[in-house]
């Protein structure tokens, strides 16, 4: 029963993630009310204030989704070499003398389990981002346009980082003992703690994690903003054909 009920508040923590996922006409709602600035110098841009607030906006609801979407699903992380999260720089030894005793095993469990909480808690991040595209500005959009490769993704980092924290660390923290990070850890370090003349370890596994769903996310919201940039096949509606190019 109680699994059940968990199963069950996981389903409706992900619907409602799902639901705030952020919709183009929302968004683009705001985009005529942006206060008319002269167009700076940029490669992108239709030199139109409006339409190149609203093709950002359209490029970063079509990045931020996908990125959600795909480390949400199962081995969304664990499956993902780019933004897999892996053993602790700190633990390594660990791991290494764990490995040498027999206990891969315990090993192997500790590091699918971490990137398990993660895939739980990156629903989340999708109200996050959307708010965070509904309050921009213009200054923030001349600032994408004119910016690197990755500019959009820094904007995010800059103003979602601390948000999607604080609601992202209490997921992982919940997950961790539901996927059995916790007790991988302990087994781990007990087999570690066990041969003579090793010191006590320790690690901040909910921190640990969380930080590195966040930078796995980034990551892959870096990525989207790149192929919107570079490949005009990414460019799906005339929209971001006329801010991005055709």
């Amino acid at each position: 029963m109680k699994r059940g009920a968990i199963a069950l508040l996981g389903l409706l923590v992900a619907l409602e993630a799902s639901a705030q996922l952020p919709k183009l006409d929302d968004l683009m709602k705001g985009a005529g009310n942006l206060p008319k600035v002269p167009a700076a110098n940029s490669s992108v841009g239709a030199g139109n204030d409006q339409t190149n607030a609203a093709g950002i906006k359209e490029a970063l609801a079509k990045g931020t989704e996908e990125a959600v979407n795909d480390l949400s699903k199962k081995d969304g992380y664990f499956g993902n070499a780019a933004v897999k999260i892996l053993m602790p720089p700190s633990l390594q030894k660990v791991a290494d003398v764990a490995r040498m005793a027999g206990y891969q095993k315990e090993v192997d469990a500790f590091v699918l389990s971490m990137n398990r909480a993660a895939e739980a808690a990156a629903p989340l991040a999708a109200k996050t981002f959307a708010d965070a595209i509904r309050e921009m500005t213009f200054d923030d959009v001349r600032g994408i346009l004119t910016g690197g490769d990755t500019a959009a993704t820094e904007f995010f980092r800059r103003k979602t980082h601390d948000k999607l924290y604080a609601a992202f660390k209490p997921v992982v923290s919940a997950k961790v003992n539901e996927v059995g990070a916790t007790r991988a850890y302990n087994d781990m370090i007990g087999r570690y703690e066990s041969v003579p003349l090793m010191g006590k370890q320790s690690l901040n596994l909910d921190d640990y994690v969380t930080n590195k769903a966040l930078d796995g996310l980034f990551t892959m919201v870096g990525q989207e903003e790149k192929n919107i940039r570079a490949n005009p096949a990414a460019r799906t509606t005339d929209l971001l054909k006329s801010v991005f190019g055709k």
